[in-house]
C-alpha cells in the first residue's frame, strides 16, 4: 500500500511506499476547552524534506505503519 502527498515546492504529487511512512497523531484544545486529535501520515521526499498528509482516523487505523 502507499500513500500519495502533494510536493509543494516542486507542485506535484508523489507516491511514498508503507517503509517510507509513519503515522501521527496532533492533539491541541479549542477556544471553548474541548480537544481536538487530527490524524495524518508522515513521509519524507527523496531529497530529504518532510511531507505531512491529513487523513480520517478510519484511514488512520486500517494503515499498518509504525507510530511517530
Amino acid at each position: 500500500m502507499s500513500v500519495e502527498f502533494y510536493d509543494v515546492k516542486n507542485r506535484q504529487k508523489v507516491t511514498l511506499q508503507d517503509d517510507q511512512i509513519k503515522k501521527t497523531s496532533y492533539t491541541s484544545t479549542t477556544k471553548n476547552g474541548s480537544i481536538r486529535i487530527r490524524y495524518a501520515f508522515r513521509g519524507q521526499f527523496p531529497d530529504g524534506r518532510n511531507a505531512t498528509k491529513f487523513c480520517s482516523k478510519s484511514d488512520w487505523d486500517a494503515m499498518n505503519v509504525p507510530i511517530e
